[in-house]
Formats: C-alpha cells, sequence, structure tokens
C-alpha cells in the first residue's frame, strides 16, 4: 500500500511556471540565508556566554553558568511556541511573502536584543527572537521540496537547512571572535543585518508559491490527530536533546576540562561546525533512501560518541575529532526528522513542517537544561556528554517504535 506525501503532491502543482535548474538552485540559496542567520542567533550565544554572564550578572560562577543557560532557554522556547502558531497562521498566505514577513519579525527582535538593559529584558527580546525561527523554516522547506521536486525533496531540505550548519562552521566562530573583540552584543546587530538581507535575496530570487488548494487552518488542525507525528515530535525532542547538553555549555568544557584557552573557543566551535556541515548533507543524501533508517544510525552515532567525548574530554587530541563526531551524527537527523514529520501528517504539511522545529528547539531548552541541572548538582562539567548519551538510548527505543507505526501504515521506512 502506497500513499502520496504532502511534498509529492505540492510538486505535481502546475499553477507556478516551471522554473530551470540555475533558478531553482538561487531560490533555494537564497532561502538558507535565513536558515545561516537563524543559526548564527540560536548557536553563537553558546560560545558568547561567558561574556554574557559576566555583563549580566557581574561574575561567573556555577550559579550564574546555569542562569546564563536561560539564554539559550528562552530562545528555544519561543520557537516552541512560535512555531505552530505563525505556521498555522500562514497556512492559506502566499509563502514567499510570508516567510518575507517572518525575516522581518526576526530583524526587529534582534534590534531589540542588541538594546536590551537587563537579564529580564534580555530573555524577553531572546524569546521575541524565537518566534518566527520554526514558521519560517516550515515555509522555506515547503517551498524549496516543491521547486526539487519529489526525487530530490529530502536533498532540498537539507540545502534549507544547511544554512544553520554553515552558520557553525563560518558564522558562529566569526560572530564569537567579533563578540569576544568588540562586546558580546553585537551578535545581535550581524543577525539583524543577516536577516534583512535574506529578505532582499528572497525577494528577487524566490518564486511566489501558493499553498496547496483547500490548504486551512482548520485542515492544519484536523490533520494533527495522528499518532505517528506526534511519536515523531517525542523522537525530535529527546534525540537532539544530548547534542544540546554539552553544545550548551561548550565554551566551559573546553577551557576548564580539556584546557584549551578562551581564544581557542572559536575554533573549538568552528569544529563542531564543520562536523554539522558534513552531517547535514549526509542526512539529506541518507533520507532520500530512507527516513528512519538514517535516524537510527545518527542516534546510535550520537549516543556512543557522546559516552567517549564524556570519557576522554581531558585529552585535548581526543576532545576534537570527538566534537565533530557528535556534531556530524547529531546534524544527520536534521534532514531525516523534518522530512519524517512532513510525511506523517499529509493533511497538515505547514504545521507538520514547524513541529520539526519546534521540537529541535524543545531538545535545545531541554538539553541546556539538562546540562545546568548535572553541573549545578556538582557532577562536573563531563556530566551533561552522559546525559545526552542517555536521551539518545531513549530517542532509540522511540525510533524503533515509529517504524512499527510507519510499516504498519503501508509507508515506507
Amino acid at each position: 500500500m502506497s500513499h502520496s506525501t504532502p511534498l509529492q503532491e505540492t510538486t505535481e502543482r502546475r499553477d507556478e511556471p516551471r522554473m530551470s535548474r540555475k533558478q531553482i538552485a538561487l531560490a533555494i540559496l537564497a532561502l538558507s540565508v535565513g536558515g545561516f542567520a537563524i543559526g548564527v542567533t540560536e548557536f553563537a550565544i553558546m560560545g558568547l556566554q561567558p561574556q554574557a554572564v559576566a555583563d549580566l550578572f557581574g561574575e561567573v560562577n556555577e550559579t550564574t553558568m546555569a542562569q546564563g543557560g536561560q539564554l539559550v532557554t528562552f530562545y528555544a522556547l519561543g520557537v516552541v511556541v512560535g512555531a505552530p502558531v505563525l505556521a498555522l497562521l500562514g497556512a492559506k498566505r502566499e509563502r514567499k511573502a510570508y516567510a518575507i514577513f517572518l525575516l522581518g519579525l526576526f530583524a526587529i527582535a534582534h534590534v531589540l536584543s542588541f538594546f536590551a538593559a537587563t537579564f529580564e529584558l534580555m530573555l524577553a527580546a531572546r524569546f521575541l527572537s524565537g518566534l518566527p525561527h520554526g514558521a519560517y523554516f516550515a515555509t522555506a522547506a515547503l517551498m524549496a521540496a516543491q521547486m526539487a521536486g519529489p526525487a530530490k525533496r529530502a536533498r532540498a531540505i537539507s540545502v534549507v537547512l544547511s544554512g544553520i550548519a554553515i552558520a557553525n562552521l563560518t558564522g558562529v566562530p566569526a560572530v564569537t571572535w567579533v563578540g569576544q573583540q568588540f562586546g558580546w552584543r553585537w551578535m545581535f546587530a550581524v543577525v539583524a543585518a543577516l536577516a534583512v538581507l535574506t529578505i532582499l535575496l528572497v525577494m528577487v530570487y524566490a518564486p511566489r508559491q501558493m499553498p496547496p488548494a483547500g490548504a486551512s487552518m482548520r485542515g492544519e488542525m484536523r490533520g494533527l490527530a495522528n499518532q505517528r507525528l506526534w511519536v515523531g515530535i517525542i523522537l525530535a525532542v529527546v534525540g537532539f536533546s544530548g547534542m544540546f547538553a554539552i553544545y550548551s555549555y561548550i565554551s566551559y568544557i573546553a577551557t576548564d576540562v580539556s584546557g584549551f584557552g578562551e581564544s581557542m573557543v572559536p575554533m573549538i566551535v568552528l569544529i563542531f561546525g564543520s562536523g554539522m556541515v558534513v552531517g547535514n548533507f549526509l542526512g539529506g543524501w541518507g533520507s532520500d533512501k530512507s527516513v528512519l533508517g538514517t535516524v537510527i544510525t545518527a542516534m546510535t552515532l550520537v549516543a556512543l560518541f557522546m559516552v567517549l567525548f564524556g570519557t576522554l574530554a581531558h585529552i585535548q587530541w581526543l576532545m576534537v575529532p570527538l566534537l565533530f563526531l557528535i556534531g556530524s551524527s547529531a546534524s544527520m537527523l536534521g534532514p531525516s526528522m523534518q522530512t519524517h514529520l512532513i510525511d506523517t501528517a499529509p493533511k497538515a504539511p505547514q504545521l507538520a513542517a514547524s513541529f520539526h522545529h519546534s521540537a529541535f528547539n524543545a531538545a535545545n531548552a531541554l538539553g541546556a537544561m539538562m546540562g545546568g541541572w548535572v553541573i549545578a548538582a556538582g557532577f562536573g562539567l563531563r556530566a551533561p556528554a552522559f546525559a545526552g548519551a542517555t536521551a539518545a538510548a531513549l530517542g532509540l527505543l522511540v525510533t524503533l517504535y515509529a517504524i512499527y507505526l510507519t510499516r504498519r501504515a503501508g509507508e515506507k521506512v
């Protein structure tokens, strides 16, 4: 038994003009620049956390370290809340215009972050910054998949998501260095400028694209009555949380456990980012062959590398490649989970696509909290890696159940 997916259905539409390969590539790359901006703001704060904590609290200790993790958590909570709400509001809207609207909100929120004078105002601004994140990626992923066609949909999605991975390779280390030299708040100014640049690129290169015929908020809501979708969301939350348990505190681990100087933190972040780039494209390639097979592989590798990292992080020449391997294996989950969630809800593609980013950032918040809990409990800076390995092992069990449900529905695993 076989069912068409929402991405296959949208690619069969004929009411948009045909595009050349070059036009499609430019349009998808324009959308990926927005992902780059989002990746910078989501991850650069982790490398700049010591500077932020010192500025906002006046001192750095175990208590303020854990509080500083809220700068990660509140952004993530904004994504969790904003992704489904703004995705629903965009269900019937022309996608190019809606993507530009979301980018505008994103830029304004970062201007507010730049000027936030207190810790409480900064948390509020971080929450607002996260609101458009998931809805933008949902819109951009559906646009890219429709342009690329069903045979290359996961790879098209991986290109959009690659903005996050490439941000970790180039943008995050660069902005981390800028923040260390000129002040951590300049990260927000850089991200606002990137958002404005994306608006211009999308206006020039992306085509107008209407949602599927009959799309509606009510239809999207009805599509949520789906066990496979909710299992997929749980899987994404659990699966991604391990990565954030250590990455949220990577600057402290690099300096206090591995013995690197603070000046090496941008390089450490770059190495993690290079792993994310590799993993993102491996995930896209693997997911066009087997979506949940790629999830199983990635989850197993994350659990293994986390245990090794927690055990060997004090050895510099082992810590660095292990961090690369954690980044690559965890990022394999991005395209596979995005594709899986969309496939589980053929009647709610916009909302299902947004839930990937709600889940990813719920994992971000959960991982940062998990890392903070074990550090505050006195287990040390290695403990987040073991907490992350436990989460990945649990994710393997959830993946096996997702495979069972997929096969029961007669779908390809």
